[in-house]
């Protein structure tokens, strides 16, 4: 039985992580259900100039992330769509990631406002207790924002903030090093296997070339 993971893109800036968890899990050979809200298509359309369109998904899809997905298990669902797959608890999936968090996905996951699937289909994956990593990437932050992030806590998301680290790549990191540090932090947590960034050797620069 298809079991994909769902991958939400709301509208914060960051769009290249979202891009960087897609690909690291569809590079994993893991299945994929796309949510990709309203905003986030103005985010993609500012970010790489590249549009997303409900009709054309899959060949948008292909320039945003700058691969043939010949052979992929990926499929996309309209933000509009409440009654696709993923607003069911019945859907099965393994979890999910929202990435990048926008403060308004943040508030309402947390309340459980489910005002389009991204919402919903979060808001399915915590009250059946199927992991959940919730990526905020705005800064700096309110005291409502920080609510939001414990309530999603509470309820049992890992908050995984994009915040990159630079003991893989050190001080000259590229951008798409660190965008690949977020994104494998991403997938550690979904528990699937990767290879985006070195780790830890446990000596000082034992990770350098």
């Amino acid at each position: 039985m298809r079991e994909p993971w769902v991958v939400g893109v709301s509208g914060a800036s960051g769009t290249p992580y979202a891009a960087a968890v897609v690909r690291a899990l569809l590079d994993a050979g893991q299945a994929v259900d796309l949510i990709v809200s309203r905003a986030a298509r103005l985010t993609i359309l500012d970010e790489t100039g590249q549009p997303f369109r409900d009709g054309h998904w899959a060949d948008d899809l292909a320039t945003w992330l700058g691969r043939d997905l010949s052979g992929t298990d990926v499929r996309h669902w309209p933000a509009g769509d409440l009654a696709a797959g993923p607003s069911s608890g019945s859907y099965r999936v393994r979890g999910m990631a929202v990435v990048p968090a926008s403060t308004a996905a943040c508030a309402g996951i947390s309340i459980g406002l489910s005002k389009d699937l991204l919402q919903r289909a979060a808001e399915v994956n915590l009250k059946e207790r199927r992991p959940v990593v919730v990526v905020p990437r705005e800064t700096p932050v309110t005291r409502s924002h920080l609510e939001h992030l414990i309530a999603l806590h509470d309820a049992g998301a890992v908050v995984l903030p994009a915040s990159p680290g630079f003991y893989g790549a050190g001080a000259s990191a590229s951008a798409t090093q660190l965008v690949d540090f977020v994104a494998g932090k991403v997938l550690d947590t979904l528990g699937v296997p990767h290879t985006l960034f070195r780790r830890w050797a446990g000596e000082l620069g034992a990770t350098h070339d």
